[in-house]
C-alpha cells in the first residue's frame, strides 16, 4: 500500500486526463470515417476501446516489474524486437497500409513493431550506457557500439519506411548519449555524418520530396501535398480562443484527412479552442516534468538513463505531432500519445507509462 501512496500522483492524473481526452477525440473524429467505411460508426472507437483496456493491462504489470527486471531483459527484447522488424519487411508476412509495411498480424488484429522497437531500444541503450561509463569519453569504445545498434533499428525503421519513427529513435539516442556522458563533439560530428544520409533519403522519393516542398510553401499544391496541412491551419484558424464546441468540428467532416491519427490535435484546436490545446500541451509538459525529475532522483545509472529515454519518448512523439499539424515540421505520420487511434501505440505507450509510474512508486516525494 506504501508504494501505491508514493505513486506520482502529477503524472498519473495527466495520464488519465489525456486518456479520456483521447477516447473521446477518437470518438468524435473517427464515427463519421468509419460509417464511410465500415458502415458502423462506432467500430474505430470501440477497437479503440479495446486496446485501451490491454494498455491499462500493461500498465498494471509494468507497475508490479522493478527497473533490475528491465535490465535483464534488455538484451533478449532487442533481438526478439529486430527479429519482429525483418518479418515486418518479408512479402507475404508485412501488411501494407497505405503504401508501407509496418505491421504484423491478420487484419483487423495487426500490430506495428515499430512502437515496440522505440521503447526496447531506449532499454537496450539504458543498459549499454550504464555498462560503459567509464569508456564513453572515447568514441570507439563507447560511443560506436550504441551508435551501430541504432544504425541498425534506424535502417530497419526506414526501410518500411516510417521516417518519423526513425527521426524519434535517432534523437533519442543522441540525447541518451549526451546524458549519459558522451563528449559533445563526438556527437556533432554523428548528426553532421547523418545529413547527408537523411538528404539522400528524403531526395529519393518523389512523394517525400512533395512533402518537403509542401511543408516550405502549402498553397504551390493545395489540392494534394499541401492539402493535409491547410485543412490543418483552417481547423486551428477557426477554433480561435474558445473553440466550434465539442463535436462541432467541420474539417473531421472527410476534409481533414486522418482527423482521428495523424491530426487528431487539429480537431482539438478547433472544437476547444486554443485553450483546449493549451490544456494537452501543459498535460504534456507535466508528464515531461515528472519523468526528467524521476530521473534526476533515481540513484542507479540504468534505472535513470530508462526513465529519461522513456520520458523523452513520450514528449518528443507529442511534439512532433503537434508540430506537424500546426506546420512547424514536414509531415512525418506520428500519433499524438494517449490521443490519437491507433491500437499498437496505446498499448505500448500506456505500459511506457506504467514502467514510469512503477519506478515512481518506489521512490518518496512530495
Amino acid at each position: 500500500m506504501n508504494g501505491i501512496r508514493n505513486m506520482d500522483r502529477w503524472m498519473l492524473v495527466s495520464l488519465v486526463v489525456l486518456l479520456a481526452i483521447g477516447i473521446t477525440m477518437v470518438l468524435n473524429t473517427s464515427y463519421l470515417f468509419s460509417q464511410e467505411r465500415f458502415g458502423d460508426g462506432t467500430y474505430l472507437f470501440r477497437k479503440q476501446l479495446a486496446a485501451a483496456g490491454l494498455g491499462m493491462a500493461g500498465l498494471a504489470v509494468a507497475l508490479l516489474v522493478p527497473p533490475s527486471v528491465y535490465r535483464r531483459l534488455a538484451g533478449p527484447l532487442l533481438i526478439v524486437t529486430v527479429i519482429v522488424l525483418v518479418l515486418v519487411l518479408i512479402p507475404g508476412i508485412g501488411v501494407v497500409r497505405g503504401g508501407a509495411q509496418r505491421w504484423l498480424g491478420v487484419a483487423p488484429f495487426v500490430f506495428q513493431p515499430s512502437e515496440l522497437a522505440k521503447v526496447t531500444f531506449v532499454l537496450y541503450l539504458a543498459y549499454s550506457l550504464s555498462r560503459r561509463a567509464d569508456r564513453l569519453e572515447s568514441f570507439v569504445p563507447g560511443v560506436l557500439p550504441p551508435l551501430v545498434v541504432a544504425g541498425v533499428f534506424v535502417a530497419l525503421l526506414l526501410a518500411e519506411p516510417d521516417f518519423g519513427s526513425a527521426f524519434i529513435l535517432a534523437v533519442i539516442t543522441l540525447a541518451m548519449l549526451f546524458v549519459a556522458g558522451s563528449q559533445v563533439k563526438h556527437l556533432a560530428w554523428v548528426a553532421l555524418a547523418a545529413l547527408p544520409a537523411g538528404a539522400f533519403f528524403i531526395m529519393s522519393a518523389d512523394y517525400r520530396v512533395k512533402r518537403m516542398l509542401a511543408f516550405l510553401d502549402p498553397w504551390s499544391d493545395s489540392a494534394n501535398s499541401g492539402f493535409q496541412i491547410i485543412q490543418s491551419y483552417i481547423a486551428f484558424g477557426s477554433g480561435q480562443l474558445w473553440g466550434r464546441g465539442l463535436g462541432q468540428s467541420r474539417q473531421k467532416l472527410l476534409y481533414l484527412p486522418e482527423a482521428h491519427t495523424d491530426f487528431i490535435y487539429s480537431v482539438i484546436g478547433e472544437e476547444l479552442g486554443l485553450w483546449g490545446a493549451l490544456l494537452v500541451v501543459g498535460l504534456f509538459g507535466v508528464l515531461l516534468y515528472r519523468g526528467m525529475r524521476l530521473a534526476l532522483e533515481s540513484e542507479d545509472s540504468f534505472t535513470r538513463l530508462m526513465v529519461f529515454g522513456l520520458t523523452m519518448l513520450l514528449g518528443l512523439q507529442a511534439l512532433v505531432h503537434m508540430s506537424v499539424v500546426m506546420g512547424l515540421v514536414p509531415t512525418k505520420g506520428l500519433v499524438l500519445p494517449f490521443v490519437s487511434y491507433g491500437g499498437s501505440a496505446l498499448v505500448v505507450h500506456l505500459t511506457v507509462a506504467g514502467m514510469l509510474l512503477g519506478v515512481s512508486r518506489r521512490e518518496v516525494r512530495p
